[in-house]
C-alpha cells in the first residue's frame, strides 16, 4: 500500500465499524495472509573465543559444523517447522493438504547470511516438498539493505542512538543493571568455574563494569561483563538445542534451568542495543515496510511472506511495535532458534480485515530432540497484544488502524 493511500485510511480509521467494535478472539475469522520474520536455527558461535582468554577454566567444547553456519541439526529443525507449518496453515485453508502453492502463493526471502539463506531452503523445501520454492537473497551482508540495513548504508546518527539508549536506563545506569543480575552472575561463574590464571580481579567476571560504546552510524554495543554474559548464554543454549551430550554444554555443570536462567543476559542485551525507539524504528524500517507489503498483497509477495534473517531483527521489530512474546522454556523477548515473529490478515463474515500478531516456536527439548511437531504435539504458539490497538493478546487489530500505526513510526521515527 502506497503511503498517500495509508495515510487517507489513518484519518478514517477509527470511524469504521470494524475498528470500533473487532470481533472476539478468532471467532469466524478467516486467513487470508501470513508474514512470518524468521530466525535462522542452530549455528555454532560466530568465532573462534567465545569467550576472553582467561575467562573460563577450560577450552570451549569444538563444533564439527564452520562458525556462524547452520548446522545439520538445525536444518532438521527447520525442516519440521516446515513439516508443522505446511499443516498448520492447511487445516485453516490457506493452502492445500498437498501438492505445490499456485505460482505467487508463497515469497521466501533471506539475509545474505548463510545460515539464513539454508534455513529458508530447509523450511521451504520441507513445507512444499520438491516444488523448487525460490529463496531469494543478496549475495552478502553488506548489500542487505533489508536485514542488515545499518552495514548497508542506512543512515543512522551513532552518538543519537547511543544517548537515546542511555536516556532509558534505570536509575543508577547499567551498574543497576549489572547488579539486578547477581544471581544470573553467580549461575554463570560456577559454570564457567575458576581459571587458574585470571583475567578480571578475583576470577569474577561480574567485576568487570558494562558499558555501551557508541559507534558511529550504527547502534551502540554492549560491553563488558553483561556482553560476554550474553555471549555465554547463547552459546550454552545453542549447545544444548544442538543436541550436545550435557558433559558438553557448559562442561557438564549446567543443568537446563540454568539455561532458562542465564537468557536473561541474552534478552539484556537486546533491550539496549536493539529495542530503543531511535534505534529499532530505523533499523527495522525495511522489514516493516515488507510487512505492510505483505499485507496488502503487492507484487513479490503471497498468502505466505517468510523472511529469514537473525534475532537481532526481531528484538528490531518487536522494539519499533513494542511487541512482547514469551514462548516455551525461553525468558520474555527472547527471540529462539527458528522461532518466527508473525502477522496473520484475517477476514471476518462482513469482509472486514483485521491483523494478529503471533509468535511460535520449537521448545528447547523439541528442537534438542528433534521431535515431530504436529497439531497434537505442536511448538509453542502465542498471539500478541499490539500497543496502540489491543489490549488482550486474543485481540485483532482492524487492518486500517495497524498499518497507520506502523506508517507514522516510518514516516516519522523516534527522535
Amino acid at each position: 500500500m502506497k503511503p498517500a493511500s495509508l495515510a487517507a485510511i489513518a484519518a478514517l480509521a477509527c470511524a469504521s465499524p470494524a475498528c470500533a467494535s473487532p470481533p472476539a478472539a478468532g471467532a469466524g475469522l478467516q486467513l487470508e495472509r501470513v508474514v512470518m520474520l524468521m530466525r535462522h536455527s542452530v549455528r555454532p558461535p560466530t568465532k573462534p573465543t567465545v569467550t576472553p582468554p582467561g575467562w573460563a577454566a577450560e577450552a570451549w567444547p569444538a563444533w564439527t559444523t564452520p562458525f556462524g553456519e547452520l548446522t545439520p541439526h538445525g536444518a532438521a529443525g527447520a525442516r519440521l517447522m516446515g513439516v508443522y507449518g505446511r499443516e498448520a496453515l492447511s487445516a485453516r485453508g490457506l493452502f492445500p493438504a498437498k501438492g505445490c502453492p499456485q505460482p505467487g502463493d508463497i515469497a521466501v526471502s533471506a539475509s545474505g547470511k548463510s545460515r539464513s539463506i539454508e534455513t529458508a531452503r530447509n523450511y521451504a523445501e520441507a513445507m512444499f516438498p520438491g516444488c523448487g520454492v525460490k529463496v531469494e537473497h543478496p549475495s552478502d551482508e553488506t548489500n542487505d539493505p533489508v536485514f542488515h540495513p545499518l552495514e548497508s548504508g542506512a543512515t543512522i546518527d551513532g552518538a543519537r542512538a547511543l544517548a537515546a539508549t542511555r536516556a532509558r536506563l534505570p536509575a543508577g545506569g547499567l551498574a543497576a543493571v549489572q547488579a539486578a543480575h547477581a544471581d544470573d552472575f553467580a549461575v554463570l561463574q560456577r559454570i564457567l568455574g575458576r581459571p587458574t590464571q585470571c583475567a578480571v580481579p578475583s576470577c569474577n567476571l561480574v567485576d568487570i563494569p558494562s558499558e555501551l560504546e557508541g559507534k558511529a552510524q550504527d547502534s551502540p554495543d554492549l560491553e563488558g561483563a553483561l556482553g560476554v554474559a550474553s555471549t555465554v548464554a547463547s552459546t550454552l543454549m545453542l549447545s544444548y538445542v544442538e543436541g550436545k551430550p550435557m558433559s558438553e554444554v557448559g562442561w557438564g555443570r549446567a543443568t537446563k534451568a540454568d539455561l532458562t536462567q542465564l537468557l536473561t543476559f541474552h534478552t539484556t542485551k537486546f533491550q539496549w542495543e536493539a529495542r530503543t525507539p531511535y534505534v529499532a524504528e530505523r533499523a527495522a524500517a525495511p522489514i516493516a515496510r515488507r510487512v505492510l507489503e505483505a499485507l496488502d498483497g503487492a507484487p513479490g509477495t503471497g498468502k505466505l511472506t517468510l523472511l529469514v534473517g537473525h534475532d537481532t531483527n526481531i528484538a528490531q521489530l518487536g522494539g519499533m511495535l513494542d511487541l512482547h512474546w514469551q514462548v516455551a522454556d525461553y525468558p520474555p523477548d527472547d527471540p529462539p532458534p527458528g522461532g518466527a515473529l508473525g502477522f496473520e490478515l484475517v477476514r471476518d463474515a462482513s469482509g472486514a480485515r483485521f491483523v494478529r500478531a503471533f509468535y511460535e516456536a520449537q521448545s528447547m527439548d523439541q528442537l534438542r530432540s528433534l521431535a515431530p511437531l504436529t497439531a497434537e504435539a505442536p511448538p509453542s504458539q502465542a498471539y500478541l497484544p499490539i500497543p496502540g490497538c489491543t489490549t488482550l493478546a486474543s485481540e485483532p487489530c482492524p487492518l486500517a488502524r495497524f498499518e497507520a500505526i506502523v506508517q507514522r513510526k516510518l514516516d516519522h521515527p523516534a527522535p
